[in-house]
């Protein structure tokens, strides 16, 4: 991949009369053709956090004001830590006090938090209004801004309160990933990368030669992995848009990054960065159960270290993994489910005896 220019492109989410479509390109920002057709409303509310709003927060605020006769704006905390009740009350706050009503629109402008909560708030305001995913980060562009996951997280465990809540648009302007940091870059190539052991072995190849490209932020390659990530996952949540099923092998790596993520405390590491680590766990443990042979253990672990992501999980003891993977909204009655992998391409749900998973974590410890 070369060259910094790139043609927009669209992906489209088939759920019937909740179907919309994902912009994916430079300069959509400033594009006029990105905003129309949208809902239309009297109000507009922009949702951003205080490093995002500085960036871009101003620039939509101009171009929502051509459609909509106020546009307010609500800056939260940065950071997973405030992925809670108390900064999502925040929004609904403003919502309640500035008379908004069943019409306004929202908009997540930010990464995976803000768009988890501005979506949430949406979902449960008046019963729910419209509103717009505009993903600053590259993990929200080709993950959590697709597809109607909305949530906060509880102190016993990650995403446990939330709604199944689609948006009208997905606005994933690939400038925007400019400004990330590059620790934020590693982390949203964990979701990039998942993509590949579930369901395209191609795209896993493609992830490898490409990677240098990735780090670097090329404008074609990052325009690749974000549309080839969104057509996989439109694919996926096109036949269970609320996770009955198929839609848990997007989870690949999530139990043990989930656990990971709530035993250290929400934003000691980033959300990418359990689920990189994740990934190497649950690849050992489809190994261990006979399912994929040991060079794909090694392919994974190399390929995720390159991308910068953690491949040695925190000592939090076998007994504490247990303890918060059973919270785990994949487990059934108790037994913990994981996503592995069957064969490259393939991913399924199973259990596995809690000695079996003890070995896979002292393996892998830090």
């Amino acid at each position: 991949m070369s060259s910094d220019r790139c043609s927009p492109s669209t992906v489209s989410i088939a759920l019937a009369e909740r179907s919309y479509d994902i912009l994916i390109g430079p300069q959509l920002l400033d594009d006029p053709a990105t905003w129309q057709g949208l809902p239309r409303a009297a109000v507009a509310l922009i949702v951003s956090n205080e490093t995002v709003a500085p960036l871009y927060l101003e620039r939509l605020r101009i171009r929502l004001l051509a459609h909509y006769g106020r546009v307010d704006a609500v800056v939260l905390p940065d950071g997973e830590q405030h992925k809670d009740w108390p900064t999502m009350n925040q929004i609904v706050d403003h919502l309640l006090g500035s008379a908004s009503d069943r019409k306004t629109v929202l908009f997540a402008l930010g990464g995976g938090v803000v768009g988890d909560m501005t979506g949430f708030a949406a979902a449960i305001y008046m019963r729910g209004v419209p509103f717009v995913q505009v993903p600053t980060t590259l993990l929200a562009q080709v993950d959590s801004s697709v597809g109607g996951k909305t949530a906060i997280n509880h102190p016993l465990g990650k995403n446990m309160l939330g709604a199944f809540y689609q948006p009208a648009r997905v606005i994933a302007d690939l400038d925007t990933l400019d400004s990330l940091p590059s620790r934020e870059l590693a982390a949203g190539l964990a979701e990039v990368i998942k993509y590949g052991p579930i369901a395209d072995p191609d795209f896993l190849d493609w992830i490898e030669a490409n990677l240098g490209a990735l780090l670097a932020r090329d404008k074609a390659a990052l325009a690749y992995a974000v549309k080839r990530s969104c057509e996989i996952k439109a694919w996926v949540v096109g036949q269970d848009e609320r996770e009955q099923g198929l839609r848990a092998i997007l989870n690949f790596g999530h139990t043990f990054g989930h656990a990971i993520e709530t035993g250290l405390g929400y934003g000691e590491w980033l959300h990418g960065e359990g689920v990189g680590c994740g990934m190497v766990l649950a690849s050992d443990l489809s190994v261990r159960l006979g399912l994929m042979p040991p060079e794909f253990l090694a392919r994974m672990r190399r390929l995720i270290a390159a991308a910068g992501l953690p491949v040695r999980a925190p000592r939090l003891g076998a007994a504490r993994y247990l303890e918060l993977m059973r919270v785990d909204k994949k487990s059934e009655g108790g037994e913990i489910r994981f996503v592995l992998i069957e064969g490259l391409g393939k991913a399924g749900m199973r259990g596995a005896p809690d000695s079996l998973v003890a070995e896979v974590l002292e393996a892998n410890a830090a």
